[in-house]
C-alpha cells in the first residue's frame, strides 16, 4: 500500500501568478505532440511540411482546450455551474472531458483540412498517435490534484487517501489510465503508424484501443456523483459515451483494410 503525498497542485507562485500542474501537463502533452509530429515530416517520403505540423497543432490546442471544457461542463459539470458560473473558466480546477476535447478536435482537423486541401483521413492518421502523451500527462494531472480516485481496494498496490469520509484505500485509477491511455496507447500507434497503413486504419486503431482501455478502467472507477450510475449499478457515463468509440474503431479498420486505399501521409513508391 501507497501513501498518497498530497501534493501542492500550483508548481509555481509568484505574487498573485499561480501555475498549475495541471495545466503543466497540457503544455507538456502540445510540446511532446508538436515535437513528435514534426519527427514525422522528417521521415522519408512524408508529404507534410513543418509549417503544416506548427498549423495543425494550432488547431488540436484549440479544439482540445475547448471541446474537453465544454464537453465537461455539459456532461459532467451542469451542478457546479449552478453553485458558481465562474467555474466555467476555472480550467486549473481540473473538468475536462476526453470525449468533448475529442469531437472538438474532430472539428479542428476538418477545418485544418479544408484550408490546406487535404484528406481528412489523412489528417486523422497522422494525428493518431500524437494525443496519447498529452492523454497520459492529463491524468498524472489529475493525480496531482488528487481527484478520480478510483474504488476501494485491498490491493498492495492501492493508494492511502485521506476523503471527507476518512482514510481510504483506493485504487489509483488516475495512474492506470497514464499508463493504458497514454504510455500504451502511444507505444502502440507510434509504432503501428512507422510503417504506412491503408487510409484510415491509423485513426481505426486509437479509437478502438482508446475506447478498450477506457471502458476496462471505469469498473475501477467512482462515477462522477452528481451522475452515479446510470444503469445496473456498473455502467457509467464514461462507458456509454466510449462505447461508440470502440464500434467506430472496429468499423473504420475493416474498411480501411477491405478499401486497402494508400495513405496520403507518404508520397507513392
Amino acid at each position: 500500500m501507497f501513501t498518497y503525498p498530497d501534493i501542492d497542485p500550483i508548481a509555481v507562485a509568484i505574487g498573485p501568478l499561480r501555475v498549475h500542474w495541471y495545466g503543466l501537463m497540457y503544455l507538456a502533452g502540445f510540446l511532446a505532440a508538436w515535437w513528435l509530429a514534426r519527427r514525422r515530416v522528417a521521415q522519408p517520403g512524408s508529404t507534410w511540411t513543418y509549417e503544416q505540423v506548427d498549423d495543425l497543432i494550432f488547431h488540436a490546442m484549440l479544439g482540445v482546450v475547448l471541446g474537453g471544457r465544454v464537453g465537461y461542463l455539459v456532461f459532467y459539470g451542469q451542478d457546479r455551474i449552478a453553485e458558481d458560473w465562474r467555474y466555467i473558466y476555472r480550467l486549473w480546477e481540473g473538468g475536462m472531458s476526453f470525449h468533448g476535447g475529442l469531437i472538438g478536435v474532430l472539428v479542428a482537423i476538418a477545418l485544418f483540412a479544408r484550408t490546406t486541401g487535404k484528406r481528412v483521413g489523412d489528417v486523422f492518421d497522422f494525428m493518431a498517435p500524437l494525443p496519447a502523451v498529452g492523454l497520459g500527462a492529463g491524468r498524472l494531472g489529475n493525480f496531482i490534484n488528487g481527484e478520480l480516485w478510483g474504488k476501494p481496494t485491498d490491493a498492495a498496490y492501492g493508494f492511502l487517501v485521506q476523503t471527507p469520509g476518512g482514510a481510504q484505500v483506493l485504487h489509483a485509477s488516475q495512474l492506470y489510465e497514464a499508463t493504458l491511455e497514454g504510455l500504451v496507447l502511444f507505444v502502440l500507434l507510434w509504432a503501428y503508424t512507422a510503417s504506412p497503413r491503408p487510409r484510415w486504419a491509423p485513426s481505426g486503431v486509437f479509437l478502438l484501443a482508446y475506447g478498450v482501455f477506457r471502458f476496462l478502467i471505469e469498473f475501477v472507477r467512482v462515477p462522477d456523483a452528481q451522475l452515479g450510475y446510470l444503469a445496473s449499478g456498473w455502467f457509467t457515463m464514461g462507458q456509454l459515451l466510449t462505447a461508440p468509440m470502440i464500434l467506430m474503431g472496429l468499423v473504420l479498420l475493416w474498411l480501411a483494410y477491405r478499401r486497402d486505399e494508400p495513405t496520403g501521409n507518404l508520397a507513392a513508391r
